[in-house]
Formats: structure tokens, C-alpha cells, sequence
């Protein structure tokens, strides 16, 4: 994330990094790792899992949160959601393009197929287009 933070910056997203983990924790991880020293968004402690809990990433069986990515509307609605497999990890670019797409669909009234990328058309979410393509 920290090396794309520059395309959500410019997409007006704001990123938050959400665990479980103490500010404590964070505080050595930021002090410490070359990776965390790359990080310019906030990381919020989550202790209580309360946060985790609410947004589905709080996996029960070892009380610590999954690697999930939510995107939130300004308005709070959950846009996306995909919570990944533990070896799996995120694809950033996968992640910047939904929120290109939803901003398209937002300015545009259409919606971004299967495979959309910016620059291409969009389709018409009217219920006459149901089924035509």
C-alpha cells in the first residue's frame, strides 16, 4: 500500500492501516522495519477489535484481524470488500482500480464492466440494458 499511497492521494482516498496490534507495537514496527518507514498514512491500534469486528476482518478463532481492504464511501457506505486468504496478499492495483471505477460510475451514471480500466466506456445501468450484453 505504502508504495501506491501516491495514487490514492491523488484519487482523494484516504488510507487508514487498521490491527489489532498497541500503538506500542506500531511504534516499534514504524522505529524498526525499513517497510513501516515508507508508510505516510495513519495506523490506527485496534485492541479492543472492536473495528475489526465491525468491518468483518476479525477472525474469531485467533482473536486477531484478517488482511481485509474496505472501501468506504464518503457518505459510510461499504463500496468493496475482500478479505484475503492468510498467505495471500493484496493487489494494490486491483484495489486503486475499483476505486477509479466506482469514482467513473459516480461521475458518469455508468457502470464500469468486467476488466474496465480508466479511459475506456462505461455501461448503462438502466434496467433495459439488462441481459443485452
Amino acid at each position: 500500500m505504502a508504495a501506491h499511497y501516491e495514487s490514492f492521494v491523488d484519487l482523494d482516498a484516504e488510507v487508514l492501516g487498521i490491527s489489532t496490534d498497541s500503538v506500542y507495537s506500531h511504534k516499534v514496527f514504524a522505529e524498526t522495519s525499513p517497510s513501516a518507514q515508507k508508510v505516510q498514512y495513519p495506523l490506527v491500534s485496534d485492541p479492543t477489535r472492536e473495528i475489526s469486528s465491525c468491518y468483518g476482518a476479525l477472525n474469531p478463532d485467533t482473536g486477531f484481524a484478517t488482511r481485509t481492504t474496505v472501501i468506504v464511501s464518503p457518505g459510510g457506505d461499504v463500496e468493496y470488500f475482500c478479505k484475503y486468504p492468510g498467505p495471500v496478499g493484496r493487489n494494490v492495483e486491483e484495489i486503486i482500480r475499483v476505486i477509479q471505477a466506482i469514482k467513473f460510475a459516480d461521475d458518469t451514471e455508468l457502470g464500469a464492466p468486467a476488466g474496465w480500466q480508466p479511459g475506456e466506456p462505461g455501461l448503462g445501468t438502466d434496467w433495459d440494458m439488462v441481459g443485452k450484453i
